[in-house]
This record gives structure tokens, sequence and C-alpha cells, in this order.
């Protein structure tokens, strides 16, 4: 087996730095997996674990599924998934078809509006109207309590913007200069050559896209007044900042109900947990997609 050579300029690791690195490695894994196991553990404890703990649980003792019936017999919270998957599902694919077209315009050379365009897409991130000014445009078009209002005003992130258009800027010419010559035209092209080869970067970018709707709080506080329509996260805010409790409609009377911190970290995990479920699959785009497009750009 043949060993790579280390470069010159990098100097030989040594046996404190080996440690050194090891031991903040593992320190910031256990500050992002002992708060989630403490939140998973405590939806699953019952009332006389949490009251023995005197409230968040480290240790596991049995397992109570009590906190999740509750949450999930009153419907608000299936509703609310059902709200937040929707947006999701509806704001990434507006997003990355706004963006792709819009780097892609600007990616292209002598593209009518080019440098006007691009100067006022990067001002975004000097200038920002503020929220007073956005309630208005958002309640002047008629977008109040409207799932549109979650979207439309975040369709586009200049930063994401940024990255698909160093990507697709670093993407040979001659290739696309080829196409031209053959009698493709731009659409045909941007779908056909460019979105082939980068899928990468789109993959990247509608996960953040993605997190970023499902994460949606603060724009449900300002627009959205029909519970109906609350996502999930502006159902988990509250629940634990305003301490409104969970509808129990589905629950049978006399039925003893669970802690309140078990509810409110059942919530937790049903909020985290399908995002987690969806990081994997795109996780090993990240060098690739992120990396090469803001270096290359």
């Amino acid at each position: 087996m043949t060993r790579v050579s280390r470069p010159a300029w990098q100097e030989k690791p040594t046996v404190a730095g080996r440690a050194g690195k090891g031991t903040v490695l593992t320190g910031v894994v256990l500050a992002v997996l002992v708060p989630l196991w403490v939140v998973l553990v405590t939806s699953l404890s019952s009332r006389e674990t949490i009251t023995a703990a005197g409230g968040l649980v480290v240790v596991p003792r049995g397992v109570d599924l009590s906190a999740y019936e509750i949450i999930f017999a009153g419907g608000q919270i299936t509703r609310a998934l059902a709200v937040s998957a929707t947006v999701t599902l509806l704001g990434t694919a507006v997003s990355l078809v706004v963006t792709v077209l819009a780097a892609y315009g600007l990616s292209r050379p002598g593209s009518l509006g080019h440098r006007f365009l691009l100067f006022y897409f990067l001002m975004t991130f000097l200038v920002y109207p503020g929220m007073v000014p956005s309630y208005l445009v958002v309640t002047g078009l008629g977008l109040k309590d409207s799932l549109w209002s979650l979207v439309l005003p975040s369709a586009v992130s200049v930063f994401n913007l940024v990255v698909v258009r160093a990507f697709f800027q670093s993407l040979p010419g001659e290739l696309l200069d080829s196409a031209r010559i053959d009698g493709a035209g731009e659409f045909r092209i941007l779908w056909r050559i460019v979105l082939p080869l980068s899928k990468a970067v789109v993959a990247v970018v509608g996960l953040f896209y993605a997190v970023g709707y499902w994460n949606v709080w603060f724009s449900a506080l300002l627009y959205i007044d029909d519970n109906d329509k609350f996502p999930i996260q502006r159902v988990l805010q509250s629940f634990i900042l305003a301490g409104q409790a969970p509808q129990t409609s589905g629950v049978a009377a006399g039925t003893a109900l669970p802690p309140t911190l078990a509810v409110k970290m059942a919530v937790v995990v049903v909020t985290v947990v399908p995002i987690a479920l969806v990081y994997p699959f795109i996780q090993r785009h990240f060098t690739r997609g992120v990396l090469v497009g803001a270096v290359k750009g």
C-alpha cells in the first residue's frame, strides 16, 4: 500500500495535537447529542420519573408513550405537521426554481441587465426593509392568513443565489457553446446540461431552503391567525413559551394526563425528527456543493 506523502507546508501531527483535536471533537459531539438524548428520554418518561429527577431526565427508567398519545390524539400536532410539510415542499420547489433561473441568468456574461440585477440582489445583504414594511407588503397583497405568506416573502435567499451562480460560472463555457452551436436554447441547455452537472449544489441549496421553511415560526406569528394553519414550529412556540396546553379532544374523559414537561419534549422530538431523517441523504453533497461553488466563485 502506497503511503501518501504530506505536503511540504503541512507540519507533522504531534501527539498533543491529535489528542487536542480528539478532545475538541468529542466535546462538540457530546454538546450536540446530550441535549437531544435528554429531550428524547424526558419525552418518554412517566410522571414519577420526572418528579424523581426534578425536571429533565438523563437516565431512562422505563418507557411511557402517553405524551405522544396526548399530542396526536387532539389532532393539533398532526394538522401542524401537515401544514409544515406543505409549506416545506411548496416553498422549496418555488425557491429552487426561482434561484436556479436567476442564478443561471446572472452567470451568463452579457445577459440583459446582468450587472444591475446582480447589484440589486447583493444590496439586500446591506439593506433590509424591516419588519413593518414587510408586513405592509404582505397584507397589501392579500396574503395575510394564507400559507403563501410563509413562502413568497422568503422565496429567494441571496446567499444561496450567489453560491449557485458561482457554481454555474465554474462550468466549462465550451460545453455550453457547443450546445448552442447544435441549436439548443437557453432553457434546454439549463435543463439538459447545467442541472445534471449541478445536482450537488442544487441538493444542498434545496436542503437549506427546506430547513428554513420547516423551521418557520416568526412569519407564522406575524401573518397567520387561524389556528388550523399554524405550522409545527408555531405550535411548539405556543406550547413552550406561551404555556398553552395541547388539544385533548381525542382523549377519553378521566384519562390521566402526562406531565407538561414530557408533552413539551415530545413536541420537540416530533419537530426535529422529520428534518433529521432527510439530512443524511443530502450530507454527502455538502463539500462538493458548497465549497466548490464558493471557492471557484
